[in-house]
């Protein structure tokens, strides 16, 4: 049975046997994972590329990345808050307050990336300066930024054209598009890094003129193609959906800003330790990203299916589908962790040619691979959470943990262990910010009348 025919028996109260329920999520989980991975591995061609460069030039992308990653989820605040209440129209069976909603995000996004490009594009060569880098990268770094600054309200089209898709229960297509964005990503480095040799400054063209692309022509489906979302409705702002999306949203993008100013305090501590240090750490970060991208996947096929069983008011469904979730992801992390742990220095290799960025970052994706279960069950649970429309808990919840844990302990163990300091207090906090997420999900769906088997 075809994933929409599943998502209407949600919609249409029929019950879903267990064998049902586990091709749901796998059905929408894995255009979600291959979404992901994509845009993972993009990253992965950006470095590998720059890496060809020099250590400086890595470093110097290293040095903003936190910055990026920051701002992108800042962002995502906005494109939630409207996503969620779309995903759980559709449930209730809205189809008109769902394209409405939609059509709000588009403005929220529009009203709120275009002032934010023009503060980025002024802090672009300031930034890297007070992240303490060398001389040597400043440069570079702050072209890298003013680059994707300009380019922030296509990053934020793409975020919320495959926001808008999932919550329909279509993965399928934002997997597909995510895919050739990629592919995009390597065509376009090819051209600006070493045709017209621009460098580190033609790495962040590249993947801006992909986004650009592929933003455009999810956001076309959308409105020309998806059955929900193309309908005629209201372009205007509701108080209602306003005061959701506020609601919602709000504690997402304080979540993301918690979470972003903690990876530019570790960036802030890493960078006291050398160029050497800074590469390694940030290749070490991008090769292990691949490894919990399908934490992401599932995260965010949860959303639409929980978004879409609390809507029809499916509330048992909701809890099974929930733990099956939270399951079916530490399975898959133990076993990306397995993967990471023994082909640790490939990973790096991919990335750099030089020898002791190789040694070093190995080491930590080794130490890292004993963090993925609890990491992935943290990812899938906030994605189950922001389906039931429950944002606070997980902004309090990494407060908690990424700032009195990992900052914490980084600062004391960098003094002692330097950067093998650093990623032992990550390794810790990432498996106390699982049990904390897995607490909150026992709460919010008590797992009692949940599925006993994967």
């Amino acid at each position: 049975m075809t994933s929409a025919k599943l998502l209407k028996k949600i919609r249409d109260h029929e019950s879903l046997t267990t064998q049902d329920q586990r091709s749901l999520i796998w059905a929408l989980s894995w255009p979600a994972i291959m979404a992901q991975i994509s845009t993972t591995i993009m990253q992965l061609i950006d470095m590998g590329m720059v890496g060809r460069l020099g250590t400086n030039a890595s470093a110097a992308i290293g040095l903003v990345t936190s910055t990026t990653w920051l701002v992108n989820g800042v962002s995502n605040g906005v494109t939630f808050g409207f996503s969620v209440q779309t995903s759980q129209a559709i449930g209730a069976r809205d189809y008109k307050k769902a394209a409405s909603l939609c059509r709000q995000g588009l403005i929220a996004i529009g009203l709120f990336s275009l002032p934010l490009a023009a503060l980025m594009a002024l802090l672009s060569f300031q930034i890297p300066v007070w992240l303490g880098g060398e001389t040597i990268i400043l440069r570079d770094a702050g072209l890298y930024l003013l680059v994707y600054s300009l380019t922030i309200p296509f990053y934020m089209l793409n975020t919320w054209a495959m926001n808008m898709l999932q919550a329909t229960g279509d993965t399928k297509i934002p997997g597909i598009m995510q895919v050739m964005m990629c592919l995009l990503d390597v065509t376009f480095n090819a051209l600006f890094i070493f045709q017209l040799k621009l460098g580190v400054m033609g790495a962040a063209m590249g993947t801006s003129a992909s986004v650009i692309c592929i933003s455009l022509f999810l956001t076309g489906w959308i409105f020309i193609k998806n059955d929900f979302l193309k309908q005629k409705a209201s372009w205007r702002f509701h108080s209602h959906s306003v005061r959701s999306a506020f609601r919602i949203g709000g504690p997402i993008s304080i979540e993301q800003f918690i979470t972003g100013t903690a990876y530019i305090a570790m960036t802030r501590i890493v960078s006291s330790l050398g160029t050497l240090s800074i590469a390694a750490h940030s290749f070490a970060i991008t090769a292990e990203s691949l490894c919990y991208m399908p934490a992401f996947g599932f995260a965010s096929a949860a959303s639409a299916l929980i978004g879409q069983c609390i809507g029809a008011n499916r509330i048992e469904l909701s809890r099974q589908m929930a733990w099956r979730i939270t399951r079916l992801t530490v399975l898959m992390m133990t076993t990306c962790g397995a993967f990471m742990f023994i082909f640790s220095r490939q990973l790096i290799g991919m990335l750099s040619p030089d020898p002791e960025v190789i040694a070093i970052g190995s080491n930590l994706l080794k130490m890292e691979a004993f963090a993925e279960p609890l990491y992935g069950a943290s990812i899938a649970i906030i994605g189950i959470l922001r389906g039931k429309g429950d944002t606070l808990w997980p902004a309090c919840l990494n407060f908690v943990s990424i700032w009195c844990v990992r900052i914490t302990l980084s600062w004391l163990l960098s003094i002692p262990y330097g950067l093998y300091g650093v990623w032992m207090a990550m390794v810790f906090e990432l498996n106390v910010r699982g049990l904390l997420f897995i607490l909150r999900q026992r709460k919010a769906f008590p797992p009692k009348h949940a599925a006993a088997s994967i």
